[in-house]
């Protein structure tokens, strides 16, 4: 199907009950650049509880992933790297080649990765989302829209609060490098910003997916289309601002179930050996006495049920007592260090699933056994994490500890892409109440000089006859950012209007139109008790 190039969409929801507040081209399949790489993420993390993989099974690049154009981590074909170094890259510094090489280690090959992620974006209602590739480079078929990428922002911070943090980080250690992330500027210039993502190509603009926590509101929400980092940043703000004052401060908190995929269980078949002892045929007396050997004092109550034809525990216990002390004399079986435990299911479930468990002695240091290969061999399912383990454990080898070096300045990474089922929910804290004032930042008009001049898709607003203009403007994005504050501002007066940039030949004319005449001139005159100058116009 045909994808728009770069028209602006966006869409603002309350994070605590997946309430919409606000929305623009919400549901236009547009480009997702990078964006894709938080449902890579989702299933990884899946994975990991599933008992997939471990944040330490390494998985092994291949030439494809090795290729992928820029952001990249610099990996080469045939190198293994654990996956929490992956995953540190494609969430801070959104690196394709770690984004590809996750996928391939998790589907066996990019196509059947994409195959999982579709599954899960249906699973999750992403009802307008079909992805090709793990890492968000443009390719024919490969979409989503600002409501759904909101949708998977909330089900990261629900599904997955004990990950979620590695979406705030500033700079992480990915093994080879030190990496610095693509979203910096915006969570160290937006209050209680904490993630999620951002993305870049040619044909997708400047895209991001931002959530945001003051006071007892979480907002999360998604930009599309945006004409630079800064004009992105600064329209992501005002919708956050906008949001906060719109949302209830009692509102009640809805976490999504998990999704259906999530919640079957894994069989797993226990293999139990239990000494078996044969009752004995009755033996006559005098022939009894023949046949007992000469036993300890210990042994013998144990003999004497055996031969009565009686199996008893006490006889149980005395065989494998015997069987020990015979498999140890010859050397058969290593002896166990004194108070070390005894390797059952039980206490393997929790042994090696995250950085911080010991290894035993005689495996080398990052040797697991859960390593994985492309496309031949997958991931060995392993044990699920120990809750006891902390991802955020300082000096810990997990997967989100913080480097030591400083913050690199803040680069727009993102901007390099042009080249072209058990799983326990972890309760997460309450997001924080804010004053209901809508503090808007100031839109200065920014540069427009795009290699391809940005697309406004509108809604159809056949039936409704009038509109309202704000006038003409010099650039189209000047005009777009105007129309953005107006809905802003007053949304509820503007209901469902449809803005809408139209290029005429004294300039570009901002309107908002699908309007009956008294909402049209109600609209208009709210905007003007604000100072803005507007016109109620027939459409």
């Amino acid at each position: 199907m045909a994808v728009a190039a770069a028209p602006f969409a966006a869409f603002v929801m309350d994070a605590r009950t997946g309430k919409e507040i606000y929305s623009q081209n919400a549901d236009t399949r547009l480009h997702p650049a990078s964006l894709t790489k938080m449902m890579t993420l989702y299933l990884a993390f899946n994975a990991i509880e599933r008992g997939q993989v471990r944040l330490d099974s390494k998985f092994l690049v291949s030439s494809h992933a090795a290729s992928q154009p820029p952001s990249r981590l610099g990996l080469k074909a045939g190198q293994r790297i654990e996956l929490r170094y992956l995953i540190r890259a494609a969430a801070v510094k959104s690196a394709n080649d770690a984004a590809t090489t996750i996928g391939e280690g998790l589907g066996g090959s990019e196509q059947q990765f994409a195959a999982q992620m579709n599954a899960m974006a249906k699973a999750l209602g992403m009802r307008n989302t079909h992805f090709v590739n793990a890492n968000g480079l443009t390719t024919e078929g490969h979409y989503s829209t600002a409501r759904d990428l909101s949708t998977l922002g909330r089900r990261l911070f629900y599904d997955f609060p004990q990950y979620y943090s590695i979406f705030s980080r500033r700079s992480a250690d990915a093994g080879i490098a030190k990496v610095s992330s693509t979203n910096k500027r915006f969570l160290d210039s937006y209050e209680g910003a904490d993630g999620i993502k951002t993305g870049y190509t040619r044909a997708a603009g400047f895209n991001l997916t931002a959530s945001a926590k003051r006071g007892s509101k979480r907002i999360i929400a998604t930009v599309m289309g945006g004409n630079s980092t800064a004009h992105r940043n600064q329209v992501m703000a005002q919708l956050l601002d906008a949001g906060f004052g719109s949302a209830s401060s009692t509102a009640r908190e809805a976490r999504p179930a998990p999704p259906e995929m999530l919640m079957v269980k894994k069989e797993v078949t226990r293999r139990v050996q239990v000494a078996r002892v044969e009752p004995a045929a009755p033996v006559p007396a005098a022939a009894n006495s023949a046949a007992v050997p000469q036993l300890s004092s210990s042994d013998r109550p144990a003999a004497r049920a055996s031969t009565a034809g009686i199996v008893t525990p006490a006889a149980i216990a005395a065989a494998v007592s015997r069987a020990r002390e015979a498999s140890a004399s010859d050397g058969s079986r290593p002896h166990r260090k004194p108070g070390a435990p005894v390797a059952t299911a039980s206490t393997k479930g929790d042994q090696d699933m995250v950085a911080t468990s010991p290894r035993p002695s005689s495996r080398p240091e990052g040797d697991a056994p859960t390593d994985a290969a492309l496309p031949a061999q997958r991931p060995v399912p392993a044990p699920r994490r120990d809750e006891r383990a902390s991802l955020d454990a300082p000096k810990a080898a997990s997967l989100f500890v913080l480097s030591a070096v400083a913050p690199a300045a803040a680069t727009e990474d993102d901007a390099a892409d042009v080249a072209a089922p058990t799983m326990a929910l972890t309760a997460s804290a309450a997001p924080a109440p804010r004053g209901d004032a809508i503090i808007l930042a100031s839109l200065d008009p920014v540069d427009t000089t795009d290699d391809e001049p940005a697309q406004v898709i509108s809604r159809d607003t056949s039936g409704k006859g009038f509109g309202v203009t704000l006038g003409l403007f010099r650039s189209q994005a000047e005009a777009q950012q105007l129309l953005v504050r107006a809905a802003l501002q007053e949304s509820h007066a503007l209901g469902n209007a449809s803005s809408e940039v139209t290029t005429t030949k004294r300039g570009y004319e901002a309107n908002f139109v699908g309007m009956s005449r008294d909402m049209a001139e109600l609209a208009c005159g709210r905007l003007m008790a604000r100072q803005q100058s507007c016109n109620v116009i027939p459409r």
